[in-house]
């Protein structure tokens, strides 16, 4: 069994406490996700909103983070973990792809997109992987968000790994108008390098509980919450689907109507 932290939450967020063990089993109303690299919680915040039971896992602490959280190498307790949820996302260190990580530096910085690929696959549950533009190519038919497909005041494009694939949004990028910049870099070059202070960017990224250094490397909730509005529309058609056939196999047909 994997101890957890219990979080009553942040700024009014509330997430039910699983209490000292991984027991879930008493939460059989809502869809359950893991959460991998967590981070400050953006992801999860999305899907929490979408209405997944979320947990998080990362291996540093994350003392804002808004749910029941577990510190520690995801991918060593997720082979574990796994079993009890019904979709695992992770999002593996994007260092080694990022714009901002410099060159000489990427060498230090392990891809880990295929060793999180081959746990989640491993557990059989619907899961996604994200990451950044740059490790596009490390990714299976990877579907790009943009902020701007949401109403967001950013870019801050990322790519997602579906497992199953959902249809892409109808919505394209509009990049005319200048965005809030979220780098996590003050030494990068170029047209916006001047970054807006830490409220406009957790109003940007609608993150009220982040701190700055929380968004540096964090996804706005929005792209999760549609994710996860799909995921759970493909979740319940299977739920239906695996209850019909159920019902198929174990019924018995019925006397009514019928007299001895």
């Amino acid at each position: 069994m994997i101890p957890l932290t219990p979080k009553t939450g942040v700024n009014g967020i509330n997430a039910n406490p699983l209490g000292e063990i991984l027991d879930l089993n008493n939460r059989r109303n809502k869809f359950k996700l893991l959460d991998l690299f967590c981070g400050g919680g953006g992801a999860s915040m999305g899907y929490y909103r979408a209405g997944f039971e979320v947990v998080g896992v990362d291996i540093k602490k994350q003392p804002r983070y808004p749910f029941d959280f577990v510190q520690g190498d995801a991918l060593i307790l997720a082979p574990e973990m796994c079993q009890y949820f019904d979709v695992i996302h992770a999002s593996p260190p994007c260092q080694f792809a990022s714009v901002i990580t410099p060159k000489e530096y990427k060498k230090n910085h392990p891809n880990l997109i295929s060793a999180t690929r081959e746990v989640l696959q491993n557990s059989g549950k619907f899961y996604v992987i994200e990451n950044v533009p740059g490790a596009k190519e490390h990714l299976t038919n990877p579907l790009l968000l943009c902020g701007t497909f949401f109403g967001l005041n950013l870019w801050r494009h990322r790519f997602f790994e579906i497992k199953p694939r959902i249809a892409p949004p109808i919505a394209k990028c509009d990049h005319s108008k200048r965005p809030i910049l979220i780098t996590g870099s003050p030494k990068r070059n170029g047209q916006y390098s001047k970054e807006p202070n830490a409220q406009q960017q957790r109003d940007a990224m609608q993150t009220s509980w982040m701190r700055k250094i929380d968004m540096d490397e964090a996804i706005p909730p929005a792209y999760t919450e549609w994710i996860g509005r799909e995921l759970i529309s493909l979740l319940n058609k299977e739920k239906s689907k695996t209850k019909r056939m159920f019902e198929g196999v174990s019924g018995l047909p019925t006397n009514k109507g019928s007299h001895s």
